[in-house]
């Protein structure tokens, strides 16, 4: 992996909440579908997370490094590949960020999970526009309030630069003219 590496962050919704206690449960990413992030499609073959899951994830709220909820590390992160994706459970701490993540889950206002990661040398694959995840180093799963701070875009865009510059620079362009009309 470069020293260049970007952090790149991906979206899912599957969030359930165990109502008995302070539990978190769901799938961060999945493996059946092929996410659309505008220049390009990108989707996750099995196995790819299997090498991260014996290092420290940490489980945060919305992507802050600030807002810790948990880390595999300490056993409150509880991570593991199946069939369908990167499945987690996470025993939500007893802090105000914890208290005011189980009200939303209870109420069904939560905007669902993201996970941020970097792509090693050789993880990646690219079939014209579609490009296949095949091995995560994931560095974090991120239970996400809202809409999920999807810096994919412009993060993925300098992930494809190496393989297609036009999109970034069309990317630049729309971005520019998305700031002369605001």
């Amino acid at each position: 992996m470069s020293a260049a590496a970007t952090l790149e962050r991906r979206f899912a919704t599957d969030l359930r909440i165990a109502q008995a206690s302070r539990r978190l449960e769901g799938y961060a990413a999945t493996f059946a579908s092929t996410a659309n992030l505008g220049a390009f499609r990108e989707r996750i073959t099995p196995g790819a997370f299997r090498d991260a899951l014996s290092g420290d994830v940490l489980a945060l709220l919305d992507h802050d490094a600030g807002k810790v909820l948990g880390r595999t590390r300490t056993g409150t992160l509880e991570l593991r590949e199946d069939d369908k994706g990167l499945a987690f459970t996470l025993d939500v701490p007893d802090t105000a960020a914890g208290r005011d993540v189980l009200a939303l889950a209870a109420r069904g206002d939560l905007g669902g999970m993201s996970f941020g990661f970097l792509v090693p040398e050789g993880g990646e694959s690219w079939d014209n526009e579609t490009r296949t995840l095949n091995k995560i180093d994931l560095r974090e799963i991120s239970v996400v309030s809202a809409w999920p701070a999807y810096e994919g875009t412009e993060i993925a865009l300098r992930s494809m630069d190496r393989h297609n510059g036009a999109h970034r620079r069309a990317r630049a362009i729309k971005l520019a003219e998305a700031r002369a009309w605001a």
